[in-house]
């Protein structure tokens, strides 16, 4: 029976082996390392039915350990594919967003940062501050001519 299929909803899995979320405590700056792909990569290819990921907060202060991942930026990998997909300089990339977490990884990552702060609130002491901010793209248009 442990070893039998079962289907729940749209998914059916090849056994009942089910391997629950661990606290890892091995993401520094909320960044998965080689360690994850290892450990829950072995857990899978190993047999298990289902392999569940530790938590993943959406914001740092969601977290419950300094070490924990993250799921609020990029890597700055992610940011050096995209600006060479699209044959652009790092200095002369721009990212944009309303969200505090995706400017600070924009500018981990070298690259220059605005925030539309939309509702006027202060900005996370904890990330990297902004290059710019404005409360809307209009502004961000006016100020960069």
């Amino acid at each position: 029976m442990l070893l039998d299929p079962i289907k729940l909803g749209a998914l059916v899995l090849r056994n009942r082996i089910v391997v629950s979320p661990m606290c890892q405590y091995s993401s520094p700056d909320g960044v998965p390392t080689d360690w994850h792909l290892v450990h829950l990569g072995s857990r899978a290819v190993g047999g298990a039915g289902l392999v569940f990921t530790e938590a993943s907060s959406v914001s740092p202060e969601g977290r419950i350990s300094p070490d924990d991942a993250g799921i609020w930026k990029p890597a700055e990998a992610a940011y050096a594919y995209a600006l060479r997909r699209c044959g652009v300089e790092p200095a002369d990339a721009m990212l944009v967003a309303v969200h505090p977490w995706d400017t600070d990884g924009a500018a981990r990552a070298g690259l220059a940062t605005a925030w539309l702060n939309r509702h006027g609130g202060p900005y996370p002491r904890y990330f990297t501050a902004p290059d710019v901010t404005v409360p809307s793209l209009t502004d961000l248009a006016e100020r960069l001519r």
